[in-house]
């Protein structure tokens, strides 16, 4: 579990070996561990850049383990340092997808472009995504807003999945956070993953998205309705864009088989989400569509954060929540 603050096995052992011998070296550390000397030199290196180790004040030259109770508490600071910078360059992404999905929101059936396809109805995009998917060499990314999927939508996609897994394509997918609460969902995702593809999820997503092998994707024309039209792009700087946007996400959201990590507040990645929704006014039913939960979901999240803030209204709440540094990018 350490592993996620940055400290991987070896430097772990190496850490608790100083802690319990702290007047042995390099060399009998090495011999304790069965390690080589470059071994332990090299998470000597791990553990001073976690300043988990510092120089010896009695003897020169000698490095002296930080008690955990001091270590620990500047880990988790720095994580939690890094989490919230990685949510403002999610958040800045966004910002920047929605002006590029709105900017093909507005194009008609009947109007394209250079490295602009129309796709009219369910039909013409499943068909498109079918051809995509048959010619894919190395790798498929997702971003999938639907939450929970249904039974008939799992069932058609597990022999598609299959067949690319076994030739070998890569699959990165990234879910709603809602979905670890949809058992059917969750079993289709954890099939998946023992499967060979990649899944994890997030609080919120800025759109549906394909993009297969870094050269075409496919987004909605309106995330209101994703079946109603969508356009196959192919012009390389908006793929590439895109690629960005999902590598963003990619990094910020969770393992499937991991526990949700809650913020200095402890809020969840989905209560942040709901919280800056709420704020900035957004109705339960715009919410519950953001997160893929139900409205009444939605409601309770809502409650409880007002609780929580101990406000009376929603404008209270967004108001309370900046004051007390829960939401820093509003101002």
């Amino acid at each position: 579990m350490l592993a996620e603050l940055g400290l991987d096995s070896t430097a772990e052992g190496v850490y608790r070996a100083m802690l319990a011998r702290p007047h042995h070296g390099v060399r009998a550390i090495a011999a304790d561990l069965g390690l080589s000397e470059d071994e332990v030199r090299h998470s000597l290196d791990v553990l001073s850049e976690l300043t988990l180790v510092r120089p010896s004040y009695e003897s020169q030259g000698m490095l002296r383990a930080v008690p955990p109770a001091l270590g620990m508490e500047a880990l988790m600071a720095r994580q939690q340092a890094e989490l919230a910078a990685r949510q403002q360059r999610l958040e800045a992404s966004r910002a920047a997808a929605a002006r590029l999905i709105a900017d093909y929101a507005t194009l008609t059936p009947t109007i394209g472009g250079p490295g602009v396809e129309q796709l009219t109805g369910l039909d013409q995009i499943r068909d498109r995504l079918t051809t995509l998917t048959r010619d894919v060499r190395e790798e498929v990314l997702g971003l999938n807003t639907d939450g929970a999927q249904t039974a008939e939508a799992m069932e058609a996609s597990r022999p598609l999945d299959q067949e690319l897994l076994d030739r070998g394509v890569r699959m990165r997918t990234v879910y709603l956070d809602s979905v670890r609460n949809d058992e059917p969902t969750l079993s289709y995702a954890d099939w998946l993953t023992q499967a060979g593809g990649q899944v994890r999820t997030a609080a919120t997503l800025p759109t549906r998205m394909i993009v297969v092998d870094r050269a075409t994707a496919v987004i909605p024309l309106t995330t209101r309705n994703t079946a109603v039209g969508a356009v196959c792009l192919t012009s390389d700087g908006i793929v590439t864009a895109l690629c960005a946007l999902f590598e963003t996400i990619w990094a910020s959201a969770q393992p499937l088989g991991s526990a949700s990590v809650q913020d200095a507040h402890g809020l969840t990645p989905q209560q942040n989400a709901a919280l800056q929704l709420l704020a900035a006014g957004h109705t339960d039913d715009a919410i519950a569509k953001r997160l893929g939960v139900s409205p009444r979901t939605s409601r309770r999240i809502a409650t409880d954060l007002m609780e929580r803030l101990g406000a009376r209204s929603r404008f209270e709440a967004g108001a309370r929540a900046v004051q007390q540094g829960w939401l820093p990018g509003i101002v």
